[in-house]
């Protein structure tokens, strides 16, 4: 490697272990002290580097890829308050178990703690919610501090995949020149001859980290396996779960042997598949469970893969239930916050499901089950023709959306909404929201970020607020080359907040909670030249959509709803939903 300084040979060597890691993108906001980095992986022939000109929006780009393909997308920024703005996508990846790379350039250390501008103390600051922090030290050409940058980076990547993913960062401070000129004497003239490994890497990484799969020992599978032989009345509940992370045949295959009805989180990988057509696949429980809760037997075990429930009223009903709940996750995370399961299986979901299936005998009672699908058609038929409001938009959504399609959703309402109106269908759906921490900050480039990684048509549903905030990932549409179908449901600000015992209290409820803004989004759609529709009808959104998911280019399809009415004819669905069942 010829390199014309140290900065320009330490960036280069990031650069080629990334790419040998298997990094085949990088996310860049624009800045000074960054510059030998993004030199780097701009001009590296193995890497597309997308420039993204907010911090904040290119951190939740680099998530959205990540989410997506369970391999991290770096995201590199200058130093300074540049670097906190990718605070709020690392805490989504950390709670959410995504693997993020975070590399913030930073000032040398002569220039710390003395007032020099654009300095901040950048060291661990992202505290505990990184899984790994390391400053390799200032650039130099010297054989033993390349061999480790190179090994750090390949630890680096290697950490954001292993149980528990989630972010790394790592924090490279550069001296100046950062511009690739050259300093006489920086880098001997044979360095490269000399130190051959070190300046130019190896055939491959560096070093290459085999991960294996946490499996549970075989007499605790065992245990598990006798204690489903014995459920008469098992249920599978499937929490959220990243595309690819879901073992979708394994699971069928385990309720198939066990007569398990499966109850599918929206963002589970489960509910809108294929497998909804041949198996018992339960979606709209949020919408009955207050029947089931008083009519149906309680389940005598409970088996638990993924996040906790998008549901509430789900998490509620399996809190009550005094029966066995198993919790399955490869981390051996805890992720049960009502602290009612009594077991946690750690071992990675597919070959640990599997395994299980292979020592059961027993299958449970086939009427158990047919009454979790009997009540599920029920209220699917109960929702074939809906009025016009905010659960109706989520409901046409999944139904009119394209075979491949990824769905993108926002926090709040909306994926309240796809969980209790979102009707399984045997039409494949990548579904993906930021359940982590659960923020409606960076939805827009998530969803963008996600569609970086397919040709499939990439549906985003985002909230006003939601869409308030992230107005700025609209410049990746362009930028990063995406199209996408953006549902911008209208409700004028804070339509979740109906659902608290604070609605009661006016005021201080509709200027300081619902938070009217008054905002006509169009400008927005004429700032960053895309398409703009509006519609006050269902019928007027389902045309609307219909064109978008078939058509080129990007289209922001404006709803406007009524939160007050909407939230009136939730309740009134749910509770003629319940009534039936009963």
């Amino acid at each position: 490697m010829t390199a014309p300084n140290a900065n320009t040979l330490w960036a280069r060597a990031i650069a080629d272990e990334l790419a040998a890691a298997g990094v085949e993108t990088a996310i860049v906001a624009p800045g000074s002290r960054s510059t030998p980095l993004t030199l780097a992986v701009a001009a590296h022939d193995a890497i597309t580097a997308h420039s993204v000109l907010d911090e904040r929006s290119a951190a939740y780009l680099a998530l959205g890829r990540a989410r997506m393909t369970g391999h991290p997308t770096p995201v590199i920024t200058t130093s300074g308050t540049a670097t906190a703005n990718l605070h709020p996508a690392v805490l989504e990846a950390d709670a959410s178990r995504v693997p993020l790379l975070v590399l913030t350039a930073d000032r040398p250390p002569e220039l710390r703690d003395g007032g020099a501008n654009q300095t901040v103390d950048q060291t661990k600051l992202y505290g505990d919610a990184v899984r790994w922090f390391r400053e390799p030290g200032l650039p130099e050409a010297d054989d033993r501090a390349l061999r480790s940058l190179r090994t750090t980076v390949a630890r680096a990547v290697a950490t954001t995949c292993r149980a528990p993913a989630g972010p790394v960062h790592l924090n490279l401070p550069f001296r100046k020149p950062l511009e690739p000129v050259t300093v006489p004497g920086e880098i001997p003239p044979d360095f490269t001859d000399t130190h051959p490994d070190a300046a130019t890497g190896r055939n491959g990484p560096y070093v290459s980290i085999h991960e294996g799969d946490r499996t549970p020992r075989p007499g605790d599978s065992q245990r598990v396996a006798t204690r489903i032989d014995a459920a008469d009345r098992p249920l599978i509940v499937c929490g959220p779960q990243d595309p690819h992370e879901a073992p979708q045949s394994a699971i069928l295959a385990l309720a198939d042997r066990i007569d398990a009805p499966i109850i599918a989180d929206p963002l589970s990988q489960l509910r809108f598949a294929p497998g909804v057509a041949d198996h018992a696949i339960v979606g709209h429980y949020d919408a009955f469970l207050p029947a089931a809760t008083d009519t149906f037997a309680a389940p005598d075990l409970v088996l638990r893969f993924g996040a906790s429930p998008t549901s509430k009223r789900l998490r509620r009903y399996l809190a009550a239930r005094a029966t066995d709940q198993i919790l399955i996750d490869p981390a051996g995370d805890w992720r049960e916050a009502e602290f009612t399961a009594t077991d946690l299986l750690v071992g990675a979901p597919g070959p640990t499901v599997a395994t299980l299936t292979d020592h059961v005998d027993d299958a449970g009672d086939p009427e158990w089950r047919r009454r979790w699908v009997d009540a599920d058609d029920t209220a699917r038929s109960m929702l074939e023709s809906l009025p016009y409001f905010e659960g109706a938009i989520l409901h046409s959504v999944v139904a009119d959306a394209p075979a491949g399609a990824t769905l993108a959703v926002s926090n709040s309402t909306p994926i309240r909404d796809l969980d209790r109106f979102g009707t399984p269908t045997p039409t494949p759906l990548t579904t993906i929201g930021n359940r982590g921490a659960s923020g409606i900050d960076g939805v827009t480039s998530t969803a963008l970020g996600a569609g970086t990684t397919t040709d499939d048509p990439l549906v985003a549903v985002l909230g006003d607020l939601a869409y308030y905030h992230d107005m700025n990932g609209l410049l990746a549409v362009d930028r990063c080359d995406v199209e996408a179908t953006i549902v911008l449901i209208n409700n004028d600000g804070g339509g979740i907040f109906h659902m608290l015992p604070i609605e009661d209290y006016d005021p201080p409820f509709t200027e300081h909670f619902r938070t009217p803004h008054g905002l006509d989004f169009e400008p927005s759609a004429m700032l960053y030249d895309l398409e703009y529709r509006h519609t006050t009808t269902l019928d007027g959104f389902r045309s609307a959509y219909r064109s978008s998911v078939g058509a080129d280019g990007t289209q922001i399809i404006a709803v406007d709803t009524d939160a007050d009415a909407s939230h009136q004819t939730r309740e009134e669905i749910t509770e003629r939903i319940t009534t039936a069942i009963r």
